[in-house]
C-alpha cells in the first residue's frame, strides 16, 4: 500500500472518530436536557397533587371565597394541560399568582392560619416551590451546555445536519421579574399632633 493511501485512511478514521465523539456528546447533553425537564415536570406534578388538598382545607374556613378557590382550580387545570414551554411558563405564572392569593386569603382567617393541616400543606407547598426552582436552574444549566455544544466549531458542522436544534430556557415571566412595590404609608396610624 502506498503511503498516501495510509495517510488518507488515517485522516478518514480520525474524522469518523471525531464525528462519533461529537454526536455521542450531543446525544448525552440532549438526554440530560430531557431528564432535567422531566425533573421540573415531576415537581410540578407534586404541586398539582397538593393543590386540591389545599383548596379543600381552605373551603372549610372560607366558603364565601369561592371565586379565589375557583381561580386556583382553573389555573391548576391550565398548567397541567399546557404543552409548549411558553404556554407552560405562562400557566405556571398564573398558578403561582393564584396560590399567593390563597395564602393572602388565609390572613383573614386566624383559625385557618392555625389549622395544622393547612400549615402542613403550606410547608409542603413551600418545599415543592423550592424544588421547582432548583429543577428550573438545573434545566437551564443543561440547556446552556447543550446550546453551547451545538453552536461551537466544529460541533456546529455536525449538529445542524443531524437535526440538533437549540432548546429554550425556562425563564421567569415578566410579572415575576418586576420588583414588588412595598408601601408602608397605608398601614401607618395617623400621626399625633
Amino acid at each position: 500500500m502506498s503511503t498516501a493511501i495510509i495517510y488518507l485512511l488515517l485522516i478518514v478514521a480520525v474524522l469518523a472518530v471525531t464525528v462519533i465523539a461529537i454526536y455521542n456528546g450531543l446525544i448525552r447533553l440532549k438526554n440530560k436536557c430531557s431528564e432535567a425537564w422531566s425533573d421540573i415536570d415531576t415537581q410540578l406534578k407534586r404541586r398539582y397533587d397538593l393543590i386540591p388538598n389545599l383548596v379543600e382545607t381552605v373551603k372549610g374556613y372560607a366558603q364565601h371565597e369561592a371565586g379565589t378557590l375557583e381561580k386556583i382550580t382553573q389555573a391548576r387545570t391550565a398548567a397541567m394541560s399546557a404543552k409548549s414551554l411558553p404556554e407552560k411558563e405562562q400557566a405556571e405564572l398564573s398558578l403561582t399568582t393564584a396560590l399567593k392569593s390563597i395564602f393572602a386569603l388565609a390572613e383573614n382567617y386566624p383559625d385557618l392560619k392555625a389549622n395544622q393541616n393547612f400549615l402542613d400543606l403550606q410547608k409542603n407547598l413551600s418545599e415543592i416551590e423550592e424544588h421547582i426552582q432548583l429543577s428550573r436552574r438545573y434545566y437551564n444549566a443543561t440547556v446552556r451546555d447543550f446550546n453551547t455544544k451545538i453552536e461551537v466549531f466544529p460541533n456546529n458542522l455536525i449538529a445542524k445536519p443531524m437535526g440538533f436544534a437549540q432548546r429554550e430556557f425556562f425563564e421567569a415571566a415578566e410579572e415575576e421579574k418586576q420588583t414588588v412595590k412595598v408601601d408602608f404609608s397605608a398601614n401607618q396610624p395617623p400621626q399625633q399632633k
